[in-house]
């Protein structure tokens, strides 16, 4: 029996809860290259989202819950890998990279290689970064939209080896958009509790039946839109700071 004042050791173990999703998460991603390898190319996208969703869950359960870890964190990383980093491009590479020879998996290499550094670079910058930005695409939104373009072209009927050096090209881009420094906005500022015009309503009954209708096309521009945004914005803000520098180099201050 342990002395009163002696202190109480700490508890070994995890916690159950958040872990099962980001194993979920794990398998999901592990799914989808099977599923690619069997030529399940469908199956093998809409893993990929179910990931992405049950990867948005983990963390949300964990502070609900409050049973964040350092282990739950690092798990949380390895499991992105696998299904954000590896598993979009194997996908990518089996349906339609994979005629190109050694471009083909170079590019699916440049993906997998931008996903890891991506990862790496945020989990460094835990609780320092700004909030309201990403610093490169988020790995999860370059998975959808590497998962979204093949789930269009199986739904159309559209062979990968067609589109081969298009995807190639789509790729390369999006590996190298998550190592990049352009900020993408997170969103966690919207404050989904408030009030919201009636009008909105309307608007999001609208998108959910367009989604239902069209759910592969609907994904796939919808985070396909979100990637160009980033290098748009950023232009646009560069632009705006250099018409400011001149305005202030033509009407400089006066002296006091």
């Amino acid at each position: 029996m342990s002395h009163p004042d002696q202190p109480e050791r700490r508890r070994r173990g995890i916690y159950l809860l958040p872990n099962l999703f980001t194993t979920a998460a794990l398998f999901s991603g592990f799914y989808a290259v099977l599923a690619a390898m069997n030529g399940k190319f469908e199956h093998a996208a809409l893993a990929i989202f179910v990931a992405m969703l049950l990867d948005g869950l983990d963390g949300r359960v964990a502070r609900l819950t409050n049973t964040q870890t350092a282990f739950g964190a690092e798990y949380d990383s390895l499991s992105d890998m696998v299904a954000f980093g590896l598993a979009p491009s194997l996908v990518m590479y089996v349906w339609s990279l994979s005629g190109l020879g050694k471009l083909g998996w170079l590019a699916a290499f440049v993906y997998t290689a931008g996903g890891a550094l991506r990862l790496a670079r945020f989990n460094t910058q835990v609780g320092i970064a700004d909030k309201r930005y990403f610093q490169g695409l988020p790995s999860p939104a370059a998975a959808a939209v590497i998962a979204g373009c093949v789930w269009v072209g199986v739904e159309f009927g559209i062979a990968g080896d067609d589109l081969a050096y298009l995807t190639a090209g789509l790729t390369v881009i999006v590996g190298l958009l998550m190592v990049s420094n352009i900020r993408y906005n997170s969103f966690k500022e919207v404050d989904f509790r408030g009030k919201v015009p009636f009008f909105s309503i309307v608007v999001i009954m609208l998108a959910f039946a367009v989604l239902l209708v069209q759910t592969q096309l609907v994904l796939f521009l919808v985070f396909l839109v979100y990637a160009v945004s980033g290098p748009v914005l950023t232009l646009i803000h560069l632009r705006r700071r250099r018409a400011e520098r001149k305005r202030i180099g033509r009407h400089p201050d006066p002296p006091p």
